[in-house]
């Protein structure tokens, strides 16, 4: 019998290595890191040989440690394919280092060897952001590509004259709107910083102490390994900024937990997933999204991170309600107190950890550089660390510096895509005409626009970063929302809240993929119970804008008052949606409840004192039978 061809895995996929070559490869992450920290601290570096040799660097590494090809029996490093990558790189970014400020006289003329270089470079970056992410990113670069070149060919608004390979090497490679300008400068300045002092965090046991504080909190609370996993991760998923990352180190902990008392796989799956997605926009960190928003909008970081607070802890406490709901319903306990360890042990343990990221948010108030800040915690980290061992542990720093680095891969691999996106859109002012567009579809109506926005952060999110992600639903929808006369507050924080939720909606949701593979649960299940569970992601952004105090837009008063009111409207829409309050729910009453919620997403005080009026005829109907239910096992067993 012939041997079959396996099928290609979907997965990203990387190689492994051992002896010197795990080596080169730990101490080539461990320089990116360096790269990035010593530009923290030596800001003045000149801007061009920062961007591309982070570029270079980054690419390098991915062709190293990512196959080209996907296909189990063609992922040893190539010779041929992965060594002309290499070259290329190596070649196109040292050539765009050697004086560029001579290019830069010449733009608009470039001389042969330049369009040469840059179309090695953008096939370059096309690859790399292919091999780490899959096709979502760089179908959509290829597609810009395309539109770039044979635009004149579009009939009416969205056509423009075309572009030539010159004008498009002279945007994305020559100029500084490509490769070597905002998406490089962002993820030097804003994200890498925070993913090295996330790698520190974790390799310094932050993780671990999260978790089990996590599970200290909560132990004498019905299904309390499921709210643990709530709290854990919410606490992990602002430092590190990825769903993914956030359910495969969290989730080995969480899932079997959940599991052990009582939760269905594809529950305790879901619930990790869901946690942790909200977790990327937990402040004070908020992952280095706060960063980049206060980079598009120049809000400062700490008014940011503030006005997130109220919202992302309404999504938790939704998340909470439904988790309990189901506790309640499948009759589930409480965890073994004894295998849990006591608050005051726990922190004796790591509240270290709690100072570091206390000095970042000190830092970055005082008006100091997010990397400035990052540095500070990981400093702090350091310091805190040798002070508990007694020793300076060289070994472990270096390791820190190792996983910094890989994690850095899966971001920095998206710079150049990015980097062509930003510059496509300048250049045939497609994003001028996306707006047009957008305006159109939506008639005018902040509803629909709301809507539409949803719909394009999910698709353009697909596989990517939450900070990636929010990066292109800025530069392809922002400019359409204000135009509209969306406060540029509201717009970018529904675009952020937006930006995250393909980690978990159908078909996609990788997060929940990932969680289901831990929990040993089917996938689609996990993903849409996730998506259940998430609610919040998907209706708070549509208060942002009809109920902008929960965003501390007015009076304390209102944003008390509203705050209460949406907290109401989010119990009835989990409780209804789960069958059960303080006990299982008639049909009338969930009916009753999803109409007590609809009021209370509505503005006015009227609708207000309506949808609670509701949700309190239903509270007390369902105590009342609650009661009943108590009353029968007691008669009964006194008859006997």
């Amino acid at each position: 019998m012939g041997k079959q061809n396996p099928k290609p895995d979907t997965a990203v996929i990387e190689r492994s290595f051992s002896g010197l070559r795990l080596h080169s490869v730990n101490f080539g992450l461990a320089f990116l890191s360096f790269l990035i920290l010593y530009w923290t601290v030596f800001i003045g570096t000149d801007v061009v040989i920062k961007h591309a040799l982070f570029l270079m660097t980054v690419c390098i590494l991915t062709a190293v440690i990512y196959p080209f090809s996907r296909n189990p029996e063609h992922r040893r490093f190539s010779f041929g394919m992965d060594v002309l990558v290499i070259v290329l790189t190596i070649s196109a970014s040292l050539y765009a280092m050697y004086d560029y400020n001579e290019r830069f006289m010449r733009l608009g003329s470039l001389e042969p060897l330049d369009v040469i270089m840059g179309t090695a470079m953008i096939l370059v970056v096309l690859d790399i952001g292919r091999r780490v992410i899959g096709w979502a990113l760089t179908s959509v670069s290829l597609v810009l590509l395309a539109y770039a070149f044979f635009g004149n060919l579009i009939p009416g608004a969205f056509g423009h004259r075309g572009a030539d390979l010159a004008g498009v090497v002279n945007s994305i490679y020559a100029g500084l709107e490509g490769f070597y300008g905002l998406s490089a400068r962002m993820m030097i300045l804003y994200v890498a910083p925070f993913i090295i002092f996330g790698a520190f965090l974790e390799k310094t046991g932050a993780g671990e102490f999260f978790i089990r504080l996590a599970f200290s909190l909560t132990k004498n609370t019905v299904g309390g390994p499921a709210k643990a996993a709530v709290i854990g991760s919410a606490m992990i998923g602002s430092i590190s900024g990825s769903a993914i990352a956030n359910v495969s180190s969290t989730g080995v902990f969480t899932i079997p937990m959940m599991i052990r008392v009582g939760y269905k796989p594809h529950i305790a799956g879901a619930v990790e997933a869901a946690a942790s997605t909200g977790g990327q926009i937990m402040p004070p960190i908020m992952g280095a999204i706060a960063f980049l928003m206060a980079e598009f909008t120049q809000i400062p970081y700490i008014t940011i991170a503030t006005v997130a607070t109220t919202p992302i802890i309404l999504y938790f406490a939704t998340v909470f309600l439904f988790i309990h709901f189901e506790a309640k319903k499948q009759h589930i306990g409480r965890a073994d107190a004894e295998d849990i360890e006591p608050v005051r042990t726990v922190l004796r343990d790591g509240w270290h950890y709690f100072f570091a990221l206390i000095l970042i948010v000190v830092v970055m108030g005082m008006g100091y550089a997010p990397g400035t800040a990052a540095l500070a915690g990981i400093c702090a980290l350091l310091v805190t660390h040798a002070c508990k061992t007694r020793r300076i542990d060289g070994k472990n720093f270096y390791e820190c510096m190792v996983l910094g680095g890989k994690y850095l891969l899966s971001i920095g691999s998206l710079t150049g895509c990015i980097g062509i996106i930003l510059s496509i859109v300048g250049l045939t002012g497609v994003g001028l005409k996306f707006s047009w567009f957008f305006s159109a579809l939506s008639h005018g109506s902040p509803f629909i626009a709301i809507i539409l926005v949803c719909l394009i952060s999910t698709v353009l999110g697909m596989g990517l970063a939450s900070s990636a992600a929010y990066i292109i639903t800025a530069i392809a929808v922002g400019p359409a929302l204000l135009d509209m006369g969306f406060p540029i507050m509201v717009a970018h924080f529904i675009m952020i809240w937006f930006s995250i939720n393909s980690e978990i909606t159908p078909p996609v949701g990788l997060a929940a993929i990932v969680a289901a593979g831990i929990a040993k649960a089917d996938p689609w299940r996990t993903m849409f119970t996730s998506f259940k569970f998430s609610k919040g992601l998907y209706i708070l952004p549509f208060l942002f804008y009809y109920r902008p105090e929960i965003l501390l837009q007015g009076s304390l008063t209102d944003f008390a008052l509203t705050t209460i009111v949406v907290m109401f409207a989010l119990t009835s829409l989990a409780s209804a949606i789960e069958g059960y309050l303080s006990t299982s729910l008639f049909l009338y009453e969930r009916l009753l409840l999803l109409l007590c919620a609809g009021p209370l997403f509505i503005p006015g005080r009227i609708w207000d004192a309506l949808g609670v009026s509701i949700f309190a005829l239903v509270f007390f109907l369902q105590k009342r039978r609650a009661k009943s239910a108590e009353k029968m096992p007691r008669q009964v067993s006194e008859q006997h």
